[in-house]
């Protein structure tokens, strides 16, 4: 019994081996179409293929547009912070090429003062309080300034010093409402008229020129310089022109409404203008 059933394996053995070989060459002969079996195969072979393969390549995709987002938001930040940058230093660019071009203004506005002298000076403090009648500048006592100095900038008269200390100066501006700060003025032309810039309109921001006599004729954009009658400012220093005339309430003069030549608002260096007689006193 024993040997019955090794003579049967064997036999079983060869007919596999014999149905194997005959599938192989069966499969590897030139065919136009595969057995059902093989379709089914591959079939099903296709199917896993397809399930497996389109989960993995959606993930892939969604792993590629995160690193794509990643990439993109950190490209953006960096051109957001070079951006930032640039408008910085554009404002900078900005900053000092205004400050070089009054600066260069008041180069040429001293070569222009003749027989007077000037202290460059820059500003350093305005209370929002008094916005319209006090600053403060980085020059006092100790760089030669003192009261009742005449103070401009490069495009005309601003105001004048009314205290110091060693370091710093106040200077009252010509906006401001104190009733006695005063500018003995005139208005230049064929025949020159003689005033005060006495107030200043805040609403129209223009100075206000009083007591020009009734007779005399004015006209629109007439040059306004001060006069040097009053004894702070010297003569001949740009205030403004004439923007507006009317006649006073009694009839009896005319009132100027100047347009300052100056901005009161608008500038960081001003200069103080030293006279002939200020200079020998501080020699003294």
């Amino acid at each position: 019994m024993p040997h019955f059933f090794l003579n049967k394996r064997l036999i079983i053995l060869l007919v596999s081996i014999i149905i194997l070989v005959s599938l192989i060459g069966f499969s590897l002969r030139d065919r136009d179409n595969i057995s059902r079996p093989e379709q089914f195969i591959k079939d099903v072979v296709g199917f896993g293929h397809s399930l497996v393969s389109k989960p993995a390549q959606g993930i892939a995709s969604a792993l590629t547009n995160v690193e794509d987002l990643k990439n993109t938001y950190t490209e953006n930040k960096k051109l957001k912070a070079r951006l930032e940058g640039l408008a910085k230093l554009e404002q900078e660019i900005s900053d000092l090429k205004r400050d070089n071009d009054e600066l260069r203004d008041i180069v040429g506005k001293t070569d222009d003062l003749r027989d007077f002298t000037a202290i460059q000076a820059t500003l350093i403090s305005r209370s929002p309080d008094l916005w319209y009648d006090k600053i403060m500048i980085n020059k006092g006592s100790k760089s030669g300034v003192k009261p009742d100095m005449a103070v401009i900038t490069a495009k005309g008269l601003i105001g004048k010093v009314i205290d110091t200390s060693e370091m710093t100066a106040t200077i009252e501006l010509l906006s401001s409402d104190n009733t006695k700060n005063r500018v003995s003025a005139l208005i230049q032309g064929k025949n020159e008229v003689f005033g005060l810039i006495d107030g200043y309109d805040r609403e129209k921001k223009l100075l206000i020129m009083k007591d020009l006599p009734i007779d005399q004729e004015i006209k629109k954009g007439q040059n306004i310089i001060t006069s040097g009658l009053g004894g702070v400012f010297p003569k001949g220093q740009d205030i403004g022109k004439v923007k507006e005339l009317r006649v006073d309430q009694y009839g009896l003069t005319q009132i100027a409404y100047v347009e300052p030549s100056a901005d009161f608002y608008g500038f960081e260096h001003v200069m103080v203008i030293v006279r002939p007689e200020d200079g020998k006193k501080e020699g003294e």
